[in-house]
């Protein structure tokens, strides 16, 4: 079925858990394995009903921020679904106990019952009014966001529609849009740190009404991060540190010779070349049109995906006034549809989100018939799919570019390294505000700017007091509503760039390899499902020191001052 032709209706919460509830006393009571597996396959599907209509709400509120009647269902959502947390937490505490567990491990795979031990630990009914004020809190921050409208030289724009300034070759444009993002960003600000302290403060109440020291605790456990712990991932960053630095450093002196500057500003870091920065060719419909042209070519799997996705609406990426400023990839459960959500800008962003988001949506598409646990890995194994699509499509960004492809391949490598390094400073922030939950706004935007001298030390924002006082990470979406995210991101990205070493040697063995833990799915934890990859994990010695050495020689081997 079409996106346009699902139809919306509002789910009855209390019809909703009548039925739940006589399905499980049905699974608890059955008197054989076969049927205990029927009644449980039943409850899945239950699952599915409800759960694609909060998603449709969901992504029709989000591509219409202005539209109160979709804003009151996100609305009516956000009291219920801690709800059907508690409908799926006693279905778990079933599962961890059936009579036929054996069987349904053995049909089923093991890793549900992993995933089961987490969820009953992860809720308590005690906390439901705590679940319903963070989910306010989140769609608060959406709505304040998306609301920004800013008008510049006779145009409005949103905040994504702004950073196509960003890009401009006239320095003055990309400062005096700079300077509009920014203060729009500062009349929010006492907003946006209300918002921020009641989220902080409402999520360690909650890890603490389920005998956790503190959130970061209990995020670990929600986030199914089964197989590593915050030591690990604190010398993780330290060697993103040691070994991902000194290259951004290089590159940061490189990007100031390219564009003769002594300094290089905040509004500068988006704009790395003076002829231009590559920008795909072609405006959004033919963009798809030449995606569904590489799909084609890639394999025969993602030719079938993305007609999928192109034949039944399944990519809204237009910008639009009032849109909400995101890009992802979530599902329709019921009708097994992935679903990519994005705002194109004219950048080459645009390539970034339609290989990105796409790389979620080819694993779920792999995975969509699987249970609900499965369709979807832990996140930090999702953005390996999606990292791992940016570099596995390179033999056809010529398409997009044209003769600018060489300049996007620096530039993307560049950007990603950059990226190693905030979103490792964003992790380690926010184990430093979840560690102090009684921190002021100011002490928390103090951390912020203490963290980003040490891992992103070439940062210049020109006196602009908003980010000098620490306040950057305010329009970052992950940091209010995905707590704990900007670190899978790092360790994803560590094992995408080991594909992009295998694509220049192997392409039919890298792809193998990528098909292999698409089609896994959510069955493993993380760092299992690296190894099915035929991958080295992040955290082992040497991982990122080997990545880093092996970028750093790409980067060298390219002459960007002919860019």
């Amino acid at each position: 079925m079409k996106f346009s032709q699902i139809p919306y209706k509002r789910p009855s919460i209390e019809a909703y858990a009548t039925t739940f509830l006589a399905l499980l006393t049905q699974f608890d009571k059955a008197d054989s394995f076969l049927e205990q597996d029927s009644i449980f396959q039943k409850l899945y599907e239950h699952r599915d009903e409800f759960d694609t209509m909060f998603q449709l709400a969901q992504m029709k509120c989000d591509a219409d921020t202005t539209n109160e009647a979709m804003q009151d269902e996100t609305g009516y959502f956000n009291t219920v679904l801690p709800k059907t947390e508690e409908l799926e937490t006693a279905f778990y505490k079933s599962l961890v106990k059936a009579q036929f567990k054996d069987q349904l491990k053995e049909k089923w795979g093991a890793h549900i019952f992993n995933i089961a031990s987490n969820k009953i630990k992860g809720f308590s009914p005690e906390i439901m009014d705590d679940l319903v004020q963070e989910n306010q809190l989140s769609s608060e921050y959406t709505r304040v966001i998306g609301s920004i409208s800013i008008e510049l030289n006779g145009k409005d724009y949103n905040l994504t529609g702004l950073e196509k300034l960003f890009v401009d070759k006239d320095r003055s444009i990309r400062k005096k849009a700079s300077s509009a993002k920014w203060n729009a960003l500062a009349e929010k600000q006492e907003k946006l740190d209300s918002i921020y302290d009641d989220l902080v403060n409402v999520r360690h109440k909650m890890a603490r009404k389920l005998g956790f020291e503190n959130f970061i605790e209990l995020r670990y456990i929600k986030m199914d991060r089964i197989d590593y712990n915050p030591e690990m991932v604190a010398t993780f960053r330290e060697q993103v540190i040691k070994h991902i630095g000194p290259i951004v450093q290089k590159l940061n002196n490189r990007h100031k010779k390219r564009l003769g500057y002594d300094h290089i500003f905040e509004y500068d870091r988006q704009f790395q070349f003076n002829s231009g920065d590559p920008s795909p060719k072609y405006q959004p419909e033919e963009i798809l049109k030449k995606g569904r042209d590489m799909y084609a070519s890639l394999s025969v799997e993602t030719e079938e995906f993305f007609n999928h996705m192109m034949k039944n609406e399944l990519l809204d990426v237009i910008n639009r006034p009032g849109k909400a400023m995101a890009a992802y990839c979530w599902e329709l459960s019921k009708y097994r549809h992935p679903y990519i959500f994005a705002c194109f800008n004219g950048t080459s962003n645009d390539i970034k989100v339609l290989t990105h988001e796409a790389g979620h949506a080819f694993q779920y598409y792999c995975s969509r018939e699987a249970l609900i646990e499965y369709r979807w890995p832990s996140f930090e194994a999702a953005e390996i799919h999606a990292m791992s699509m940016e570099y596995l499509t390179y033999p056809w960004m010529n398409n997009f570019f044209n003769e600018d492809v060489e300049k996007y391949f620096f530039s993307h490598i560049s950007k990603s390294m950059n990226s190693l390094l905030f979103n490792c400073s964003g992790d380690h922030f926010q184990h430093i505000v979840y560690e102090n939950p009684t921190m002021t706004p100011n002490e928390r935007a103090t951390v912020w700017r203490d963290l980003e001298k040490n891992y992103l030390p070439t940062k210049d924002f020109d006196d602009c007091d908003f980010l000098e006082n620490g306040r950057y990470w305010q329009w970052i979406r992950h940091l209010y509503k995905y707590p704990f995210y900007l670190i899978d991101y790092a360790l994803a990205q560590i094992c995408a760039l080991q594909y992009w070493q295998k694509n220049q040697k192997d392409k039919n063995g890298a792809w193998a390899d990528y098909l292999n833990i698409c089609k896994a799915g959510g069955t493993l934890p993380f760092l299992e499902l690296v190894k099915k990859g035929n991958l080295r994990s992040p955290f082992d010695p040497g991982c990122v020191q080997m990545v880093a050495e092996s970028v750093d020689k790409y980067l060298d081997s390219i002459d960007d001052s002919n860019f």
